[in-house]
């Protein structure tokens, strides 16, 4: 029955505690083969004037965004075809492969790309993992395509894993599998 007690400043919103909380229990599981239910996690708030480091009073950071939200709000932005949304998700320097292309760096590069091999796609989003190994949050997304093929031909139920790393609540990298080829290919 593992207790984690984390000593945070006071002014995180409910959800960001809530966040947290989450995170320390996945993190608990990683090592402790318990359940979720024998999983405790206690979070003590200390007024910001209750606290110094230094010899310095702190006041909270800001809680980085949830990773999950970047992702989701990405794609949202480009099924809705919103580049310029959509690249208010990524950071200088980002860079995204896709089955059968190069690395691309610009969204552009994307549609281009892509422009041969469908006329329309769309996602069905099963499952969103998010995961911290260092600096760099890695966020799954896995679920199913839908769409029109260049001759008209519609298709559905083909599955996708997308891998994106996020640093500074900014996507880094795009890494996409899908089974689009070998589906168009029968």
């Amino acid at each position: 029955m593992p207790i984690v007690e984390a000593h945070i400043l006071e002014g995180y919103s409910s959800q960001d505690k809530a966040r947290l909380s989450s995170a320390l229990t996945d993190a608990v599981r990683l090592v402790v083969p318990a359940p979720d239910e024998a999983i405790t996690v206690l979070l003590r708030e200390y007024a910001s004037e209750d606290y110094a480091r230094g010899g310095s009073r702190r006041t909270p950071a800001p809680a980085s965004p949830d990773p999950k939200g970047v992702v989701l709000g990405y794609l949202d932005a480009m099924a809705a075809r919103d580049t310029e949304t959509a690249s208010g998700f990524l950071s200088v320097g980002f860079e995204m492969r896709f089955p059968g292309s190069g690395p691309m760096t610009r969204l552009q590069e994307l549609i281009a790309w892509s422009k041969d091999r469908y006329r329309f796609v769309t996602k069905t989003n099963e499952a969103v993992e998010a995961f911290q190994s260092g600096r760099t949050t890695c966020v799954f997304v896995r679920g199913t395509l839908a769409g029109t093929w260049p001759d008209g031909t519609v298709f559905d139920g083909i599955r996708f894993v997308d891998r994106f790393e996020i640093e500074d609540g900014l996507i880094t990298r795009q890494d996409v599998w899908n089974d689009l080829a070998e589906t168009r290919a029968q």
